[in-house]
């Protein structure tokens, strides 16, 4: 019977566990650490989504979401800016749950697509996205590449 998937905001008690996720020492370099997430979400309560996946009782990830319908820059009405898959939880569907997640708060919330930015590279992110349907746009941000997915 496969575990049970689920999403947890960020609280007091699970915060020190959060910021202790750690992703393949391959993957460092290319997505920031929670604690650093965490604070960025901190600056931004009015938009910032953030969330933790668990797989039982076990924490697996973090995804971090902003939903701003009314920045003048439509990539940002609804955006997946980080997304943490704890090493070992890689490759057992807390990714891909987390995304789905955050597809369908944005959908709750009226938008028709979901943008992500990452950076390039032989252990980037770019097959992960690809396969849930996110198509790279063409534009850079910051020297990530900008993809989006329908929601329709």
């Amino acid at each position: 019977m496969p575990l049970e998937l689920r999403l947890e905001p960020v609280t007091k008690q699970n915060v020190v566990a959060a910021c202790r996720l750690k992703v393949r020492p391959d993957q460092e370099d290319l997505v920031a650490p929670v604690a650093w997430s965490l604070a960025l979400a901190y600056t931004m309560p009015d938009i910032a989504w953030p969330r933790l996946v668990y797989v039982g009782d076990r924490l697996a990830g973090f995804v971090l979401a902003a939903f701003a319908p009314h920045q003048e820059n439509p990539l940002y009405h609804s955006f997946l800016l980080r997304l943490n898959v704890d090493a070992e939880h890689q490759g057992r569907g807390a990714g891909r749950f987390a995304v789905e997640a955050v597809c369908q708060e944005a959908r709750l919330r009226g938008n028709h697509r979901l943008t992500v930015s990452y950076l390039p590279g032989q252990h980037g992110p770019d097959g992960f996205y690809r396969r849930l349907d996110f198509q790279p746009t063409g534009a850079y941000l910051q020297n990530e590449v900008v993809a989006e997915r329908s929601l329709s």
